[in-house]
C-alpha cells in the first residue's frame, strides 16, 4: 500500500478496494477537521502532510473486508467496495487522527525536528500549539467517533487512548533506567503503540458486522502486529539514517530509552562490556559521545538481530490470528501487510 509493499495479482481486488477506501477516508479526515479560523486550518493542513503509511486506516479497512458475513460471495462475484461502508471509512479517519496526535506529542517529548521529511509542528511553532494541536486532533477523533451508530465504538477508542497514554507514561517513568527488563518494555508498548493498532482491526470488523471470534481474532492480530511494529522503528531509530527514515532518529538515546536490542545487549554483554555500555548510554543522554562505540557494541551482541528475530516471530503469530478467517483476497493482503511491517527500512 502507497509503495510500501508489492501487490500479487490475486490480491489485487482487495488493495484496490482498500485504495479506494482509503480516499474516503481522507476526505472525511479533512472535513472533520474544517474551520474558520485560519491559524489552526494551517497547523492541521500541516500536520495532514505527517500522513505516511496510513497503516491504521489500512488495518481498518482490509480488517472489515476480510471479515465481511458476505466476503467470500463478493470476492467471487462481485466488486469488493461494496463491502465498504460508511462506518469502516469512519472508524479508519478515528484511529488516523488518534495516531496523528500520538505523532504530535511524541515529537515534543523527544524534541524531534524532522517527520515525514518535513519540519515538525514544534519546530516551526514551538512546543505550546503542538501539545495544544494534539489535544485538537483527540478531541476531533472522539466527536467524529460519536457520529458511529454505536456506542462500542467510542468505548474502544476511548480505552485504546488511555492505554496509549499509559504506555508512554510508563516510559516516561523509565527513562534512564538501565535496569528495564524486556517484561516492561513489553508492558511498554503494547500500550503505546499494540493498543491504537488493536482497536483499528477489531472495530474495523464490527463495522463489517464481523461476529464475536473474528473480532477477537483481528483485535489480536492488531496488537500482536502493533508490538512487531514497534519493535522495528525503535530498530530504525537506533540503526537507520534520517534521510532514509524520514524522521530524526537516534532520539530513543538521547532521550535514555531502553529498547529491545539495547535490553538484550546489556543482560548478554560480559561485566567488562555491560560497564562500558552503561558509561555509554549514559554519556549519549546527557549529548555526550559514546554513541557510535554503543552501536557498535550492540551489533557484537547480536542484539539487533535478537530483535528482528523477535519481530519477525510476532508477525508469524499476527498472521496464525487469521486462520479463523475465510480464504479471501482481503485475509491475504492482511497477511502480506503484516509481512510489510518488518521488511520496511522507513
Amino acid at each position: 500500500m502507497r509503495g510500501v509493499m508489492d501487490i500479487p495479482d490475486e490480491l489485487a481486488p482487495a488493495a484496490a478496494a482498500v485504495g479506494n477506501a482509503l480516499e474516503r477516508v481522507e476526505s472525511t479526515f479533512a472535513a472533520a477537521l474544517e474551520t474558520d479560523h485560519k491559524p489552526v486550518a494551517d497547523l492541521c493542513s500541516h500536520v495532514e502532510r505527517y500522513r505516511g503509511k496510513m497503516l491504521r486506516p489500512v488495518l481498518a479497512i482490509a480488517s472489515g473486508l476480510a471479515t465481511h458475513p458476505n466476503a467470500e460471495l463478493v470476492f467471487a462475484t462481485g466488486e469488493p467496495d461494496a463491502l465498504v461502508n460508511s462506518e469502516m471509512v469512519t472508524v479508519g479517519a478515528v484511529v488516523e487522527m488518534v495516531h496523528m496526535a500520538t505523532l504530535v506529542h511524541d515529537d515534543i517529548l523527544d524534541e524531534a525536528d524532522v517527520r515525514r521529511r518535513g519540519a515538525t509542528v514544534n519546530n516551526l511553532h514551538g512546543n505550546e500549539p503542538a501539545v495544544i494541536l494534539g489535544d485538537y486532533l483527540i478531541a476531533t477523533a472522539y466527536h467524529l467517533c460519536s457520529t458511529l451508530p454505536d456506542r462500542a465504538y467510542s468505548l474502544a477508542v476511548g480505552r485504546a487512548s488511555q492505554v496509549v497514554c499509559a504506555g508512554e507514561l510508563l516510559q516516561l517513568h523509565h527513562r534512564e533506567d538501565w535496569t528495564l527488563d524486556e517484561d516492561r518494555y513489553f508492558a511498554i508498548i503494547e500500550g503505546k503503540t499494540g493498543a491504537l493498532t488493536a482497536v483499528a482491526c477489531e472495530l474495523g470488523a464490527r463495522a463489517a458486522g464481523a461476529g464475536d471470534d473474528a473480532r477477537a481474532a483481528l483485535a489480536q492480530y492488531g496488537q500482536t502486529l502493533g508490538n512487531a511494529f514497534q519493535i522495528q522503528d525503535d530498530l530504525l531509530d537506533l540503526a537507520g539514517t534520517e534521510e532514509r527514515v524520514g524522521k530524526s532518529v537516534g532520539k530513543d538515546l538521547e532521550k535514555g530509552k531502553l529498547t529491545l536490542p539495547l535490553i538484550h545487549h546489556l543482560r548478554t554483554a560480559n561485566a567488562d562490556q555491560r560497564a562500558r555500555s552503561l558509561a555509554w548510554l549514559d554519556g549519549a543522554s546527557h549529548g555526550g559521545d559514546g554513541e557510535a562505540d554503543l552501536r557498535a557494541a550492540i551489533q557484537g551482541t547480536g542484539s539487533i538481530d535478537y530483535a528482528r528475530e523477535t519481530a519477525v516471530r510476532l508477525v508469524t503469530r499476527a498472521k496464525g490470528e487469521l486462520d479463523v478467517l475465510p480464504n479471501t483476497p482481503a485475509r491475504g493482503l492482511l497477511g502480506r501487510l503484516a509481512d510489510a511491517v518488518t521488511d520496511r527500512a522507513y
